[in-house]
């Protein structure tokens, strides 16, 4: 309950503050995001370190790409563009008051407090990025990072509360009980990213107090490849993509459909570009491990059962090491050739360094499958066949669409990044993340007092036919 107390402190005081200042200003917006930026640059060393403490080994190169470097571009965007997304919005009003000098416009105001949950995959990205359209909306932040990442969640506390007070930023620490009870507050918005397990505990509990979601959700991002693609450099872009954090990515490639004439050529392609990228896995520093034993045994348990069922499984092991006996808790990139939809490796989320592979003739088949299951945070087509493209991008739903690559739309600052459905609501990169965090308020000034003679058509006491004068209105 103590933690409990601290929050709703600290929610009444950070409600009071912005109450008592109002919106901040344009040049308090700037400096919120360098401060961010600041922050990251001066303890890079310390945020890789921390990620590698706590997932027992996690690439240096890998953290500086994602957590560090990765998280920059969206502060330099925000800050780049963020004078003209504050300005108001001009919209046309009705006629004829639009003749008489009537306004109407679009003011774009803080939503407030923004509760915020981040996950324990890429721990520090997750939790900073989002701050690039919170902060430029004018907002304040109350958060509650990973337990399962304990040391970077602890680092992340210190640095934020060292470049913010209180009032703009304030970080919770804990484990479930923690989390349920942040889940309860009244915040002006939520932001979760995780499970979609998890996610419904925390729109229910969000619920009791009619509080706005964004949800960021994963699921099971599928990944086409064509008879038209390039099969080696196809392979290379999804392994590089399924093996970068050990496939621990909400947007990690979680099956293939390969066109079955290149089924054999894309399996082999896969192989020799792991083999490229890694000589050895069980002590390479920059192949990740996974990041704790309830998941690592959670994985084996989908290998174990897929193999049960008929599947092939393919383990891409370069220097041939023994993994059952370890430090860490990695398990090498093994496709599961034949799944099908008995297994369960079909049914949830991977999050893991393990690709389902399935073959198909004809495109229906994968946009047929697609569109039976859960809506994809993610979609990826490989290929050059124009035509099929565009059938799968307009025949199917997803979050986003990365075209001849892996990932690669949430990369872009000009794209809003978010699921639909079952993979998540809302988004929050670039303008969409300003908008998403922002209350656009419509505002109408009527025409002047001296033409206010113009409304008695509609007002009583009615004289002549009232329905002519709301018909020519409607023209």
């Amino acid at each position: 309950m103590e933690n409990q107390r601290s929050m709703d402190e600290v929610l009444k005081l950070q409600r009071e503050h912005f109450l008592k200042e109002g919106p901040p200003s344009y040049e308090l917006r700037i400096d919120r995001l360098s401060r961010v930026q600041d922050m990251v640059i001066q303890n890079k060393d310390r945020i890789t370190e921390a990620l590698n403490a706590d997932f027992g080994t996690r690439s240096q190169n890998q953290s500086l790409i994602s957590d560090v470097y990765g998280v920059l571009p969206a502060f330099s965007h925000a800050k780049k563009h963020l004078k003209s997304w504050m300005k108001d919005e001009k919209r046309k009003s009705n006629f004829p008051f639009s003749l008489m000098g009537a306004k109407s416009y679009i003011h774009r105001e803080p939503l407030g407090i923004i509760g915020m949950i981040s996950p324990w995959n890429f721990p520090m990205y997750l939790s900073l990025a989002p701050l690039a359209g919170i902060f430029s909306a004018g907002n304040q932040v109350m958060h509650k990072p990973s337990e399962f990442t304990p040391i970077t969640s602890e680092l992340l506390k210190e640095i934020c509360d060292s470049s913010f007070d209180e009032t703009e930023f304030a970080t919770f620490l804990g484990g479930p009980d923690v989390g349920e009870s942040f889940t309860k507050l009244k915040f002006d918005h939520l932001l979760f990213t995780g499970s979609g397990n998890i996610g419904k505990h925390v729109m229910r509990a969000a619920a009791d107090n009619l509080v706005p979601l964004t949800l960021e959700l994963g699921g099971k991002s599928p990944v086409i490849v064509s008879d038209s693609s390039n099969i080696d450099i196809t392979a290379r872009r999804v392994m590089f993509n399924k093996t970068l954090n050990a496939g621990q990515i909400c947007l990690a490639p979680d099956y293939v459909y390969v066109h079955e004439t290149e089924k054999d050529n894309f399996v082999e392609a896969c192989k020799k570009q792991v083999n490229n990228f890694y000589s050895d896995l069980k002590y390479n520093p920059d192949y990740t491990s996974v990041i704790n034993q309830k998941h690592y045994d959670r994985l084996n348990g989908l290998l174990s059962d897929a193999k049960d069922h008929g599947a092939e499984i393919v383990e891409i092991n370069p220097a041939d090491e023994d993994f059952s006996q370890q430090e860490s808790h990695k398990i090498p990139p093994t496709l599961v050739l034949n799944p099908n939809d008995d297994m369960q490796i079909m049914k949830e989320e991977i999050f893991g360094p393990l690709l389902p592979i399935k073959t198909y003739t004809d495109i229906n088949e994968p946009i047929n499958y697609i569109n039976k299951n859960d809506k994809p945070l993610g979609l990826y087509y490989f290929g050059n066949n124009k035509s099929e493209q565009s059938k799968v991008v307009n025949s199917t739903t997803s979050g986003g669409v990365t075209v001849n690559d892996i990932m690669g739309h949430i990369q872009q600052n000009e794209l809003g990044f978010g699921g639909v459905g079952p993979s998540g609501m809302g988004k929050y990169d670039g303008f969409d993340g300003f908008m998403n965090f922002s209350n656009n308020k419509p505002i109408y000034k009527q025409i002047s007092f001296r033409l206010d003679k113009a409304l008695d058509a509609i007002r009583p006491p009615y004289k002549g036919s009232l329905q002519g004068v709301l018909e020519k209105l409607l023209k």
